[in-house]
């Protein structure tokens, strides 16, 4: 059984990449995963114990109501998916890194359309999936 990745977060990029997935891609015998990963700021040093704590607090809240609305998502759609949460010191780093371990035959993203001045700057989650990668990679941009 193959198995794809899609990466998913709060955006209305991430929920048409996977309606994107549902209406072009999508093979019965597939094993979908959901996969959100969050940045582990336990690393970061600038910051107080307690801010970090309650930031936490906060973005496993935003995690489990992803985790309930892409549950509910692929079961309107007729998709049997597992929904994961992932901890990651960078989300991009983590969705590659499930992606290789799963052995995906291929991962799914948005895109959120930004320039090459501001992906510079910013850094961009799905140009880093495609430029490290050990599988394909489909970049949804709607236009």
């Amino acid at each position: 059984m193959a198995t794809v990745i899609i990466a998913i977060d709060e955006s209305e990029f991430a929920e048409n990449a996977f309606k994107c997935y549902v209406d072009n891609l999508h093979k019965p015998d597939y094993k979908v995963v959901l996969l959100h990963v969050m940045e582990n700021l336990m690393h970061v040093k600038d910051m107080s114990p307690g801010r970090i704590v309650e930031l936490q607090r906060e973005a496993m809240q935003k995690a489990a109501a992803l985790k309930d609305k892409y549950t509910q998502m692929a079961a309107s759609l007729g998709i049997q998916a597992e929904v994961r949460i992932e901890k990651n010191t960078k989300p991009s780093h983590g969705i590659v890194e499930i992606a290789t371990q799963e052995k995906a035959k291929f991962i799914v993203t948005g895109c959120r359309g930004m320039g090459l001045v501001r992906r510079t700057i910013l850094g961009s989650v799905s140009d880093f999936i495609l430029h490290h990668a050990h599988c394909p990679v489909f970049i949804y941009k709607k236009e």
